[in-house]
């Protein structure tokens, strides 16, 4: 017994070493890493963001000092967003929730009704109490809430077409926790005017059933045996994908491996969401194609917590995202091609 203690002793200092070693390759390879991005590429970031060079060190994770600067630079600001506009929709958003008791006899306002309005505040209230629960940071009286609150009540001022939709207070808590205020809110204003985020966030069921379809596509490409087991059960993307899209991985994944995957959906846009989904599809196969549908479901929505990111990434960077000779562009505007003549073909006044 004395014998085996001690052999259990000497693999857990193995082990611990081991760790420790890990840890602190990692911290130099960080450490290097922040010195090319912030004297080398950002100052010369237009000529630079798509060389092999920068793509390959952006594939290993930013470097935290350089993250916000990165991700602001790749989302960009087509909306042309300043922090006075933002100033002016925080004031909006100010006056509405102290005349909040007070709006039941208005009209509707800006297309949106008092009963919209009132419900958007008081999701946003719910919500943020629900985010990052564990870091105790954004919940009432932590140290973020007040700017988390600010940020969300600000957009659904800027876009009362889009309102508050569950989910966005995990990717606004993620820019703040990376970000100044203003420029999280530009970051997130842009962000979810992409198309893949604006089609899930709008709830616009049309678009994200072919981006559905298009994930399938890859799906059966690459884990063709999986992707059949998935039909045998008639398992859908959208049981597992909505809550991955409308989160950007932020509530599935720990947040230091959602923000790796946050860096690179920076770099390869919308494409790279699906690619990440494939991933822990693959990740996870041989467990997967022994379940059946609830258990499926129930694994998907609760990923383990200690997935490892070396892990996940190299089962990311297995799967291929090209179909015969398409890329991920080319198959979605196929699907969305061939969706439209299904349409014509389908309608009634076109058969009469």
């Amino acid at each position: 017994m004395v014998a085996e203690a001690k052999k259990r002793e000497m693999k857990e200092a193995h082990k611990r070493k081991r760790i420790m070693k890990e840890r602190f390759k990692q911290e130099e390879n960080i450490a290097s890493a922040m010195v090319i991005w912030i004297n080398e590429i950002l100052p010369n970031w237009e000529v630079m963001r798509s060389t092999r060079r920068v793509r390959e060190l952006w594939w290993q994770g930013l470097p935290p000092s350089v993250r916000g600067k990165v991700w602001s630079l790749a989302v960009g600001n087509e909306l042309n967003i300043t922090p006075e506009l933002y100033e002016i929709f925080l004031s909006r958003a100010k006056e509405r929730w102290k005349s909040f008791s007070e709006t039941s006899s208005e009209n509707d306002t800006e297309g949106v009704s008092v009963a919209d309005r009132e419900a958007s505040l008081e999701l946003i209230k719910l919500d943020i109490s629900r985010t990052f629960p564990s870091l105790y940071i954004f919940q009432k009286g932590g140290p973020y809430h007040d700017v988390l609150h600010s940020i969300l009540g600000a957009y659904t001022c800027y876009r009362p077409d889009v309102g508050y939709v569950q989910g966005m207070s995990f990717i606004a808590a993620v820019l703040i926790l990376n970000l100044e205020e203003a420029d999280a809110f530009i970051a997130f204003a842009n962000l979810l005017n992409k198309p893949c985020q604006l089609a899930f966030f709008r709830v616009d069921h049309s678009m994200m059933l072919k981006y559905f379809a298009t994930f399938e596509v890859f799906f059966e490409e690459n884990l063709s045996k999986l992707f059949l087991h998935f039909k045998s059960y008639s398992l859908t993307p959208d049981i597992y994908l909505i809550d991955w899209i409308f989160t950007l991985y932020s509530k599935s994944l720990p947040l230091d491996l959602a923000c790796r995957v946050w860096d690179v959906f920076c770099r390869d846009g919308e494409e790279f969401l699906f690619r990440t989904g494939l991933g822990i599809l693959r990740l996870y196969e041989d467990i997967l194609l022994q379940m059946d549908f609830i258990h499926i479901a129930q694994f998907l929505t609760k990923l383990p917590e200690d997935i490892a990111s070396e892990k996940l990434f190299s089962c990311i960077a297995a799967i291929q995202m090209q179909n015969s000779t398409k890329k991920w562009t080319q198959v979605f505007a196929s699907v969305m091609k061939d969706i439209k003549e299904g349409d014509k073909n389908s309608s009634p006044a076109l058969k009469s």
